[in-house]
């Protein structure tokens, strides 16, 4: 029961943060959202530093969960083509829906684990199928230095998901093709 609650709070948390950013976050928001008496969120998160780790603990295994899904949804990536529809997926879906709220949350939180370990750890890029398979893409084509061309890939992904989250519209085709040219480059 306790651990039900604290998923209840830190997705309110979430919604919170990504309604309000990372200032309008506190306890009573959270109690106010979720509905429930107040203190009840600083009953399970004592502090801010405890809800903001619940938070992104919680982010992390929802984020983990798509990535793990979207993997097993698609085929072994064998063309590029096939490659590139798998990022514009995970694009729209970062950018639409619940995905929108999560990854407006995700970067809230960034910025804020530049001054907080305990979240920046939780935040590292983690082991996650969408990941191997794009390292098993690149391996696949004889490229030589597959970890560090899979994360600048993955990266550069995430920056132009910021830059759409930010500025609207949709991650272009025709940049998520040059991103996988220039990895396989």
């Amino acid at each position: 029961m306790a651990s039900d609650r604290r998923t209840l709070l830190a997705d309110t948390a979430l919604d919170v943060l990504a309604d309000e950013g990372i200032r309008g976050l506190t306890h009573r928001a959270v109690d106010r959202k979720a509905a429930l008496p107040p203190g009840t969120t600083s009953a399970y998160f004592r502090t801010r530093a405890a809800l903001l780790t619940g938070l992104v603990t919680r982010l992390v295994q929802l984020d983990q969960a798509e990535l793990h899904t979207m993997a097993e949804a698609l085929p072994p990536l064998r063309t590029v083509e096939e490659l590139v529809d798998g990022l514009a997926l995970l694009a729209r879906q970062r950018l639409t829906g619940e995905g929108r709220r999560r990854s407006l949350a995700r970067y809230a939180c960034a910025v804020e684990s530049v001054r907080d370990r305990e979240l920046r750890e939780i935040l590292v890029p983690r082991e996650n199928a969408g990941r191997e398979a794009v390292r098993l893409f690149l391996t696949a084509r004889g490229v030589t230095d597959v970890e560090d061309r899979s994360h600048t890939l993955l990266t550069c992904i995430d920056g132009l998901i910021f830059d759409r989250l930010v500025s609207g519209g949709e991650v272009p085709r025709k940049a998520l093709e040059g991103l996988v040219a220039a990895a396989l480059r």
